[in-house]
């Protein structure tokens, strides 16, 4: 006779509401564009952040693009920050935090326009 119990299933820590919250709230105090309103989105393991184009150089009709990337893995536990490629059309790891926190106080910074251009 077996006691062994089968398996919980497991709940992915991310996204989360109270997460997404926490990102929108912070990224109206960014350095850019603070005359447009980014979305943030709930994806695999992380969040989507996107935004009407001010400076119509990704897209010449301003349209809505993707401005960043929020990534958490559990293995090392870290966040990791995506950056977008418009040219190649790619994500590009821009760096990575152990804290939330931090991650958005560089993402708000922005000093060499990577991610609000």
């Amino acid at each position: 006779m077996s006691l062994a119990h089968p398996a919980a299933p497991t709940l992915a820590r991310h996204p989360n509401e109270m997460d997404l919250r926490r990102i929108t709230r912070a990224l109206s105090k960014r350095a850019r564009y603070r005359y447009v309103t980014p979305a943030v989105e709930a994806v695999a393991d992380g969040y989507l952040v996107r935004s009407p184009c001010c400076s119509r150089g990704p897209d010449p009709a301003g349209g809505v693009i993707d401005i960043a990337l929020i990534a958490w893995r559990a293995s090392p536990p870290a966040w990791h920050l995506l950056r977008r490629d418009h040219r190649a059309q790619a994500w590009v790891e821009d760096s990575t935090f152990a804290r939330i926190s931090d991650l958005l106080a560089r993402l708000n910074a922005d000093p060499q326009r990577n991610f609000w251009q």
